[in-house]
């Protein structure tokens, strides 16, 4: 693989699941990481792997759909490991696949503040570093159900629209600064995700229905036969940070073992 683009990295989401596998990567590939989330206790995990294998990582504790925290999170990412040159916001959760006749409001808002507003500012406070250096990687997580109706409830579908959305409009008004902005769109990937959204949810989760809740319904929508790995995610990631990739901005790249081409 070709050398990322020169600065640190920051990963939302990175105490486990793609936002993990995502940092763990681009540790190996040589950037120091830091790791934002909500839980510390999996960002020390992470962190934990990535020095165990001879990295440079640090934890910060935060709220991502909080602007405070995310302030806070960036400078003291920057004051530790350098100048900022990668972004991936991968923090995120889900509405259990709820209809909208069943779900709350404030399902509803707390799944848009994490997903969306959530990417807002981690893209906002990433640019303010990236943009007086001419040069940076913003990397968005959104998911197949950014790019199809189905993948999730209302509030899952409308805000990971919202992810694409808004990576395209960054990329347009920002290519010209030297920052690219890319989405990645996940299929059905192993991960923690649901136990994590009810932990964040609290008393107002849902049940967390849908179809990565099944394996045979997994198989039977993917024509791959199967789920997707972290680390294929994280591979994508790691080539859209890298000097290589850019002339690549405004691109969402889905990565669902042909779900969305039947």
């Amino acid at each position: 693989m070709t050398a990322l683009v020169q600065g640190s990295a920051l990963v939302t989401g990175g105490g486990s699941g793609i936002g993990r596998a995502i940092a763990r990567a681009l540790a190996a590939a040589g950037a120091p990481v830091a790791v934002l989330d909500l839980f510390p206790e999996g960002g020390r995990e992470t962190v934990a792997a990535i020095t165990g294998q001879g990295g440079r990582a640090t934890v910060l504790q935060g709220d991502v759909s909080r602007w405070g925290d995310v302030d806070r999170a960036v400078a003291a990412a920057v004051a530790e490991l350098g100048p900022l040159g990668i972004m991936v916001n991968a923090a995120g959760i889900l509405d259990g696949y709820a209809p909208i006749d069943e779900m709350t409001p404030a399902v509803w808002e707390r799944v848009v503040a994490i997903n969306l507003t959530g990417t807002f500012l981690g893209c906002k406070r990433g640019l303010a570093e990236m943009l007086p250096r001419g040069c940076g990687r913003i990397i968005n997580i959104a998911s197949v159900a950014g790019v199809v109706g189905s993948g999730g409830g209302p509030a899952y579908i409308a805000s990971k629209h919202g992810v694409v959305g808004l990576t395209r409009q960054l990329a347009v008004t920002h290519a010209e600064r030297g920052v690219t902005v890319n989405a990645i769109c996940p299929g059905s990937v192993e991960t923690q995700l649901r136990a994590h959204s009810t932990r964040i949810l609290g008393a107002d989760a849902p049940p967390m229905r849908g179809i990565g809740a099944d394996d045979a319904a997994v198989r039977a929508i993917t024509p791959a036969g199967r789920r997707g790995t972290v680390e294929e995610i994280a591979a994508a990631a790691c080539f859209l940070a890298t000097e290589a990739a850019a002339y690549i901005t405004g691109h969402t790249l889905v990565i669902d073992g042909g779900w969305t081409a039947r």
